[in-house]
């Protein structure tokens, strides 16, 4: 049986997040059929990104951006 959002602790839908936004950047940079053009310096941005997630560099924490964006997290 699948686990409930509403069951997730904020870490366990955090990692969710986290490997739903991997999953997705990896299939976007290694689909040259999407008919979607970037930019070099953007795919180089995501690829970056996506080297340093899987090293284990965290961006900003989602409670600073909640932050800084006024919201209650």
């Amino acid at each position: 049986m699948a686990m409930q959002v509403k069951e997730m602790t904020v870490d366990e839908l955090k990692t969710l997040i986290r490997q739903t936004v991997t999953e997705t950047l990896e299939e976007f940079i290694d689909d040259p059929d999407s008919g979607l053009e970037l930019k070099p310096e953007v795919k180089q941005q995501l690829i970056e990104s996506l080297q340093e997630t899987q090293a284990g560099i965290r961006g900003v924490p989602a409670e600073e951006v909640a932050q800084k964006l006024g919201l209650d997290w």
